[in-house]
């Protein structure tokens, strides 16, 4: 079968790699710090400011904030689009940071919520006061109670979260402005939170009209179920976050299955004939990569699938450092995996050097954002796949056993764990190293 044509992205994100950071923990605004709420006068979204020149020693080229925008709490109950939260600062701080990313070349992406607002949004008071038939009632999704009457539908069942009316075109025509405004401002690119529970239709009508002034925005799509492919062709997003590949990876790692882990890579292999998923070992909504992965030995094969893999990658603030948290089903429970961060970057780990030491191999060879894998050695503790795009190729081995992994002879290895660099032609246990395709 032949493959199908690539879409089209702004040329910048062939080489991008995101660092991502959830702004109201990061700073130590939400929860609620002991001694009182955060006030504007506070500034606290400058203190990522000291933190840019580590996310460029890391390899980063871009910074991912989550929400920014005023909210009643955790940020994706936003108050208002088009204003800084005032725990963060004020729009002033915005651009000082946005300017300061730019001098350091680093891309700047927003967490747009636009499948819903919180319950205190002012036009959903007004829709509340006026009642149904309302003029503000139209902005909202109509749902019905259990006793039948007119009600406000909510996300998922957390009312405090009332649901857009996709299909109002002036709640359409005021997501186009929202994202204008803010891409005027410096941004560079949007994830759009929650496009799954979005019609494609609507998708499919704002972003173009986006394109239109900004042809350099980048979209990507949270969206964690589902057919990707068809959600991208029906939506025009850029890219989706790859969840498939998540689970897969630190499954496989900590189940001792990399079969797993070559399933979803064929699938991934069909997604990069049509669109670059949006590639992650960690975020804000879930368990840390190293509280996933309880074997110390195995985390540094997660992190070489993530800088080798096709894709455009992005770090989760503290998954460089070996952070350990786990996501809790419960009021609060996603706390512990959205920390405050100290106000300037700590001393580097073996964690942290061996991020930078992978990021700067993806670097050397950008290739490998559209790079297929192809297994060479398949079983459920050892696995080796080559990385392949337009007539280059690397080879990526990852060894869960207790005995030694042959490579291929030929091979020159680029780096590896300590114990497989002093080896010759072979992969230590429980090791990993990569390597160029002899012959």
């Amino acid at each position: 079968m032949a493959e199908r044509p690539a879409r089209p992205e702004p040329g910048w994100v062939r080489s991008a790699v995101w660092w991502r950071i959830y702004p109201l923990g990061f700073v130590g605004a939400f929860p609620e710090p002991p001694t009182g709420p955060a006030h504007p006068g506070e500034h606290r979204l400058l203190r990522v400011i000291d933190w840019l020149d580590h996310a460029v020693a890391l390899g980063a080229t871009g910074l991912a904030l989550g929400p920014v925008f005023a909210s009643a709490s955790h940020g994706y109950d936003t108050l208002d689009h088009f204003a800084i939260d005032p725990r963060l600062g004020d729009d002033s701080d915005f651009d000082r940071l946005a300017a300061a990313a730019s001098e350091r070349g680093l891309r700047l992406q927003l967490d747009g919520v636009f499948n819903h607002v919180g319950r205190c949004h002012p036009l959903v008071q007004e829709a509340l006061r006026q009642g149904p038939g309302g003029e503000a009632m139209r902005w909202f999704r109509p749902a019905v109670d259990e006793r039948g009457r007119a009600r406000l539908g909510t996300f998922e069942g957390h009312d405090q979260l009332v649901t857009l009316n996709h299909d109002e075109p002036a709640v359409r025509a005021y997501v186009v402005e929202v994202m204008r405004h803010w891409l005027d401002r410096g941004a560079d690119a949007w994830r759009l939170d929650a496009a799954y529970s979005v019609p494609t239709g609507f998708w499919a009508d704002v972003l173009p009209q986006v394109r239109r002034s900004h042809p350099d925005v980048w979209f990507e799509a949270e969206v964690i179920h589902g057919d990707y492919t068809a959600f991208v062709a029906e939506s025009t997003a850029d890219t989706v976050t790859q969840y498939e590949l998540w689970k897969a990876v630190w499954s496989s790692i900590e189940d001792r299955n990399f079969f797993e882990l070559d399933w979803t890579l064929q699938r991934h292999n069909a997604m990069l004939d049509t669109f670059v998923p949006a590639t992650f070992v960690g975020n804000h909504d879930v368990t840390r990569i190293a509280s996933r992965i309880t074997d110390p030995r195995h985390l540094p094969h997660a992190i070489a699938l993530l800088a080798l893999l096709g894709g455009t990658p992005t770090v989760y603030a503290g998954d460089e450092y070996g952070l350990r948290a786990v996501k809790e089903e419960r009021a609060g429970g996603d706390d512990a995996i959205r920390p405050e961060f100290p106000p300037r970057p700590p001393s580097a780990t073996g964690i942290l050097h061996l991020h930078r030491r992978l990021l700067a191999l993806r670097r050397r060879h950008p290739w490998l954002h559209r790079a297929r894998s192809r297994a060479q050695v398949l079983r459920n503790r050892q696995y080796v796949i080559t990385l392949e795009a337009g007539g280059r190729a690397l080879d990526l081995a990852l060894n869960l056993d207790d005995g030694e992994l042959p490579l291929a002879p030929g091979s020159v290895l680029l780096d590896g764990d300590a114990s497989s660099r002093v080896l010759t032609g072979a992969v230590a246990p429980h090791g990993w190293a990569i390597s160029r395709p002899g012959g």
